[in-house]
């Protein structure tokens, strides 16, 4: 079992910049595939940023690239997403997920096997 928790979350306003963390305990989640998702009001999940474990690989949404930067620290078995730029637009509650799997469909919510319990970022224009 692996157990994540977020944090950095809050109210920016655009332009601005927030870091949201993911303390992952449980496990050592060196082996998962750690993705980031974000829901916004009335709107499904959507897939925001990966990275792998195997090489580090980062995949973005478009929406997001350029902008977000995802990253972790497997000693601290810690996922970080700095997001710069910010826009209304990315106001949503964000989720941290972890996948066991290779990570070959990484933008597919069922690929993840845990969830954190999501941090609201809110952006005012």
């Amino acid at each position: 079992q692996v157990q994540l928790v977020e944090s950095g979350g809050g109210l920016v306003q655009a332009g601005g910049s927030l870091r949201l963390s993911c303390a992952a305990s449980g496990r050592n989640i060196s082996m998962y595939v750690m993705g980031w998702f974000r829901q916004a009001p009335g709107k499904e999940r959507e897939f925001v940023a990966v990275i792998k474990w195997r090489g580090g690989d980062t995949y973005y949404a478009d929406s997001v690239k350029g902008r977000f930067t995802i990253s972790r620290d497997n000693v601290k078995n810690t996922v970080y997403l700095q997001m710069n730029s910010l826009k209304p637009e990315d106001t949503a509650v964000y989720y941290c997920a972890a996948s066991a799997y290779s990570g070959t469909y990484y933008w597919r919510e069922n690929q993840y096997a845990y969830w954190g319990q999501g941090t609201q970022v809110t952006v005012s224009s």
